[in-house]
């Protein structure tokens, strides 16, 4: 297969799983399908390379959350522009909306690199060592990342403080 095909087959497989991803970073989804897209574009140049090192997904994982993490410090961060978007009503009977909508709010108030983590972690399931290798930093940033991260969840979003304590329990915190 050539090596445009393989890119085209590997984008149309995994192109929903990258969405989701970079929505969870980003909390927007306008912003995520830039990401995904300025994440392809980066990875097509050199697919001919990563497609012949093996499996591709954690170099297309490492350079998505490389330029999210770029992206944001690249924001002016004087004025926050973006107008809380207006309280909606939740459909009955839908905890699980009502806790997606909360963890999204809360997910949007930690910095990127915890966000990152977490992402990383408990959405991707990756170990420690596999997150420290996509984030490029060492196993105990991880380990102080998602401790953190858990802890300012803890205090902006308590209604989720029992989701916390089971994720925080099955990262090694109690």
């Amino acid at each position: 297969m050539d090596p445009e095909e393989s890119f085209r087959a590997y984008v149309s497989g995994r192109i929903a799983a990258l969405s989701r991803a970079a929505w969870l970073l980003t909390g927007d989804r306008h912003q995520a399908e830039d990401l995904v897209q300025l994440t392809l574009v980066r990875v097509a140049r050199h697919w001919e390379r990563i497609s012949a090192a093996g499996d591709p997904d954690p170099y297309v994982r490492r350079t998505m959350y490389s330029q999210h993490v770029s992206l944001w410090r690249r924001r002016w961060r004087g004025v926050d522009l973006r107008a809380e978007p207006p309280e909606r009503a939740l459909p009955d009977g839908s905890a699980d909306v009502a806790r997606a909508l909360v963890v999204r709010a809360a997910l949007a108030r930690l910095a990127p690199r915890q966000r990152a983590v977490l992402v990383l972690r408990f959405y991707e399931d990756l170990t420690e060592v596999e997150t420290a290798q996509t984030l490029g930093c060492s196993v105990s940033t991880v380990k102080s990342q998602t401790r953190d991260a858990l802890a300012r969840l803890r205090t902006h979003a308590p209604e989720l403080a029992e989701l916390a304590e089971l994720v925080g329990a099955t990262a090694g915190e109690a």
